[in-house]
């Protein structure tokens, strides 16, 4: 058992937090979204962000300790459910040190979206993720238009908005 596991959350964040390689700032909005390739829990398959463009690509930065990250999997995975066709791709960025307790997790919350590690956060960092969960928006030309840390209870509604707007604004 993981030492996390024995922590209240708020400490376990803490402690993440100060294990984390210093947080480069988030890109500007409107920027090119920092490119990256990471494997995938599915397969050994690489997911590399430059084959996505074309869609809208939401990155949900989480690991399974985080209480809130574990709240928010389901609520996810039900818009990605309701979107994809439309042209999202919503892909979860596990941010556990041990890929076997994300594993553990989704054998607990299965979802339909696919699950990428990056145990050493290092694509974390390249968005300033500084707060779990984490979000990033990504337009159809790869531009990161829309950030969002933390969750709470209604969150979603603001992530269907967002999702909503890119979808419209570059259905062509």
């Amino acid at each position: 058992m993981t030492i996390h596991r024995l922590l209240p959350a708020s400490i376990s964040l803490s402690l993440y937090l100060a294990l984390l390689p210093a947080a480069a700032a988030p890109p500007p909005i409107g920027s090119p979204a920092p490119p990256f390739q990471l494997e995938q829990n599915s397969s050994s398959a690489l997911v590399d962000l430059s084959r996505l463009r074309g869609h809208v690509v939401m990155l949900s930065f989480w690991a399974s300790w985080c209480v809130p990250c574990r709240a928010e999997m389901p609520l996810l995975d039900r818009l990605y459910r309701k979107e994809r066709h439309r042209g999202l791709t919503l892909l979860g960025i596990a941010l556990d040190a041990q890929v076997a307790d994300t594993k553990a997790f989704l054998l607990r919350t299965p979802v339909s979206f696919p699950i990428l590690f990056d145990p050493e956060s290092r694509i974390s960092g390249l968005y300033g993720v500084i707060g779990m969960p984490s979000a990033a928006l990504i337009d159809r030309q790869g531009r990161l238009r829309w950030v969002h840390s933390g969750y709470q209870p209604g969150d979603e509604s603001e992530y269907q908005r967002q999702i909503e707007r890119l979808l419209n604004d570059s259905a062509k």
